[in-house]
């Protein structure tokens, strides 16, 4: 018995990735024209995989599935197909690039025969399933396990049902985009003499929370998987969640009916679908105007060393 054909249990970060609409191409192009189409994006996606350390594990018509090491290499190269493709001038129908979507996972697997199986593998293909052309979508495990560069390119969007999970997981967007990070957390000053904040501390009704380097994401909403667990009807599922990096404590809203801040110095913040950064402290109200003392309003305060 060979060693590859033993099986091995790991952790990999694993990635799918296909050619959205692939099936359009073969209507509107033929099937030769298409299918060197598919093939130059299924050559692009082999070649990030490679140059970040990872491995091409199978290729099914217009899909990549790959591993690799850690989930910041499988980032680096999912954002570097998302480049390439994009820009590639032999990518095009009627003038627009061709898309793909990725989706990825972290966790264990199981290695036999050149092959990975597991929860994991399927896990990684639901985000895949979920996501849009030009997107990356991913989970939780998979934000934890990057550094903060990449962690403050998430955000929240949405959770979805997987096969064998009690609980639906929540989605995570990868702004791959370096336009969509600069919006989404801008770039911090570092200047030597300045004091930056190093906890954002909470306290909703008799709870008291801490979000620092340790602990650099806080989830909230009405579902029972978030870390605050706040019910109400005017709060979503998976309403916000808030999350250190770069210096900075941002609020990145998820919900429908959008996120209230009210800093001390009384300067009021509506935030629906966007992110908004906490500074000094306040009150933060999930649907409502931010009223003392209730069930929907947290108080926040940004500690220094």
């Amino acid at each position: 018995m060979t060693e590859q054909s033993i099986a091995k249990d790991v952790e990999l970060a694993v990635l799918f990735a296909d050619v959205v609409g692939s099936t359009r191409l073969y209507e509107r192009m033929g099937d030769q024209r298409a299918r060197d189409m598919v093939s130059m994006c299924i050559e692009v996606m082999r070649g990030a995989t490679e140059q970040f350390g990872g491995t091409v594990i199978k290729t099914m018509g217009d899909e990549v599935m790959a591993t690799f090491p850690s989930a910041d290499e499988a980032l680096n190269a999912a954002a570097q197909m998302q480049k390439q493709i994009g820009a590639h001038a032999q990518l095009r129908i009627d003038g627009l690039p061709v898309a793909i979507r990725v989706g990825c996972h972290f966790g264990a697997v199981v290695l036999e025969h050149h092959d990975v199986f597991g929860a994991t593998v399927h896990t990684a293909n639901r985000m895949t399933s979920q996501a849009k052309a030009g997107q990356i979508i991913t989970t939780e495990a998979m934000v934890a396990q990057l550094n903060g560069q990449w962690r403050s390119a998430c955000r929240l969007i949405d959770s979805a049902p997987i096969k064998g999970q009690r609980n639906e997981v929540p989605l995570y967007e990868v702004l791959w985009q370096a336009e969509d990070v600069t919006s989404m957390v801008r770039t911090v000053g570092l200047g030597s003499d300045r004091a930056y904040c190093t906890r954002l501390r909470l306290w909703w009704l008799d709870q008291e929370l801490l979000i620092d380097e340790q602990r650099p994401i806080l989830t909230i909403g009405r579902a029972d998987e978030n870390d605050l667990v706040i019910k109400g009807s005017l709060v979503s599922r998976l309403h916000a969640r808030i999350e250190f990096a770069r210096h900075k404590f941002t609020l990145i809203d998820h919900s429908t009916n959008g996120t209230f801040v009210r800093e001390a110095s009384g300067e009021e913040s509506f935030v629906r679908r966007d992110s908004l950064q906490l500074k000094g402290g306040g009150l933060i109200s999930l649907g409502r105007i931010p009223e003392p003392e209730t069930a929907q309003t947290i108080r926040f305060v940004c500690e220094q060393d």
